[in-house]
């Protein structure tokens, strides 16, 4: 018998795990951005020294890694699973660096809607009963992310007004049995969503849909409504799909145009010549453990629901004139508990 599930796509929590430290690295271009201040590091060269920009987000990934575990003197050996993923082909990125930490590892594949996922699971171990420690870390590099979705960045290809700018970075979440919050109480997992968008580059358009199926089933599954929310956070919809998205949720009754905010428009400002705004795995887990989750420490949000979106396309699967399927998995992040 399900004692946890609560409605068709929601787990509450009965003993909500406690985020007790995060990091969040960026690179020089987000570095620049509105939101620098709340960044633990930014890097001055997005190789970090690396032969290739592959490479370097291996390196970042680890880096957000190690500096989240130092912040609460933890070593790898504490830690009981380690949730990551990136965008590369077989997420080369999170594995090569989880070859050197040596935590058990799931690897995990949700386009940028992987920090979400990888929080969900994070959370749902332990509060299962199997960790007493775990990581959900993602990382998403533009320069390796242009040459596998789009084109060389040689050829210096105009960008369309609908594209989005992937972010450099890399951001952790450790998740603890143990602490005094913020804590994650609900987890809504996404379907996968598909209207026959074809775009790839205008993946706000692809995922709105889905990001507003996660958002109505949340609302429908919990009793909930906008007005129990600080904030509802999306990852990457950028201005199209924010667009969208209001669009779509008028049309069920719902208005969250007040409490929205997406990580994509947040991270960089307009004058930056990112066209529709940022995306990638790196953008949502950056502005999480940056902002979101400084500005709550500080008592400016008590209760958010955090919303990783994804379009799960490939480089095959676009050749082949394929529609861009899409998913988006949310959870709900609170100060204090009840």
């Amino acid at each position: 018998m399900m004692t946890k599930r609560i409605g068709t796509q929601t787990i509450k929590f009965q003993s909500p795990p406690s985020i007790i430290s995060r990091a969040s690295i960026v690179g020089p271009k987000e570095g620049q951005g509105p939101l620098k201040d709340y960044f633990d590091e930014i890097l001055t060269d997005d190789y970090v020294g690396e032969k290739s920009w592959e490479l370097a987000e291996s390196k970042i990934f680890e880096k957000a890694v190690d500096l989240a575990l130092k912040k609460v003197n933890l070593k790898p050996s504490d830690i009981n699973y380690l949730f990551g993923g990136d965008l590369l082909n077989q997420i080369i990125s999170s594995s090569f660096a989880a070859r050197s930490m040596q935590i058990p590892f799931f690897g995990l594949y949700g386009a940028c809607s992987t920090m979400a996922e990888a929080l969900s699971l994070a959370a749902m171990m332990i509060d299962g009963g199997f960790a007493d420690y775990t990581i959900a870390a993602t990382s998403s590099h533009f320069s390796s992310a242009e040459r596998q979705f789009r084109y060389p960045l040689e050829l210096g290809n105009q960008r369309t007004p609908t594209s989005q700018w992937t972010v450099t970075g890399a951001g952790a979440t450790i998740l603890s049995k143990y602490g005094n919050g913020p804590y994650i109480t609900y987890v809504t997992t996404g379907k996968v969503v598909d209207l026959g968008i074809k775009d790839a580059n205008n993946m706000g358009a692809a995922m709105a849909p889905a990001a507003a199926d996660t958002i109505i089933n949340h609302f429908r599954d919990t009793g909930f409504s906008p007005t129990d929310y600080d904030l509802v956070v999306t990852g990457d919809l950028g201005r199209v799909g924010s667009d969208l998205l209001y669009e779509i949720l008028a049309r069920e009754g719902f208005d969250i145009k007040d409490i929205h905010m997406d990580c994509g428009l947040e991270i960089f400002d307009e004058s930056q010549d990112i066209q529709a705004g940022g995306s990638g795995c790196g953008c949502s887990a950056v502005v999480l453990n940056g902002y979101l989750l400084s500005e709550m420490s500080k008592g400016l949000f008590n209760r958010i629901f955090f919303m990783a979106t994804g379009a799960l396309l490939s480089t095959t699967s676009t050749q082949q004139g394929e529609s861009i399927p899409c998913i988006a998995h949310g959870v709900v992040i609170e100060r204090f508990l009840n």
